[in-house]
């Protein structure tokens, strides 16, 4: 699974941070992006799916 953030949505809330932080971090912009190219390890498949779905912009898209 991947994972990508839409810096255009993205509001830096840091939920998704918050709950992947093996997934998700700041960039230096103070965005979150998507750590390791986006790629997800199988075993972080759901805390990815979560912290996805706990964006409140919707910029987070796991494919």
């Amino acid at each position: 699974m991947k994972a990508e953030v839409d810096q255009d949505l993205c509001i830096s809330c840091g939920a998704c941070v918050s709950i992947c932080p093996e997934v998700f971090d700041w960039d230096d912009e103070q965005k979150a992006h998507a750590k390791g190219g986006g790629s997800v390890p199988s075993d972080l498949e759901e805390t990815a799916k979560e912290a996805a779905g706990s964006c409140p912009t919707d910029a987070i898209k796991t494919l």
